[in-house]
């Protein structure tokens, strides 16, 4: 039987994560709060600004800046996205 957590996110009871996904208290806070799917799509959107906004990951300020954005996707608060990105349209929407 999967485990499930009431997402902090979607505010509502998902699958949850298997292990948590960083070390120490962050990572037992975000075990303990956070769906696959909210995390799934935070990687997604962390990638995508890793890559449009070039940033470092050796680069403390650009570490500390994907963990605040970390904590306001997940926490359902207004983030940055990509410059210039658009969301693909729904299917559902042809």
């Amino acid at each position: 039987m999967s485990r499930t957590v009431y997402c902090r996110k979607y505010k509502q009871t998902l699958e949850g994560l298997q292990a948590p996904p960083v070390p120490g208290p962050k990572g037992l806070d975000l075990f303990e709060n956070v769906s696959q799917k909210a995390w799934g799509e935070w990687l997604s959107h962390q990638t995508m600004l890793i890559n449009e906004k070039q940033l470092s990951l050796m680069d403390m300020t650009a570490r500390t800046y994907l963990g605040e954005q970390m904590t306001k996707f997940l926490s359902g608060d207004e983030y940055d996205a990509a410059d210039g990105y658009v969301a693909p349209e729904s299917s559902l929407n042809k």
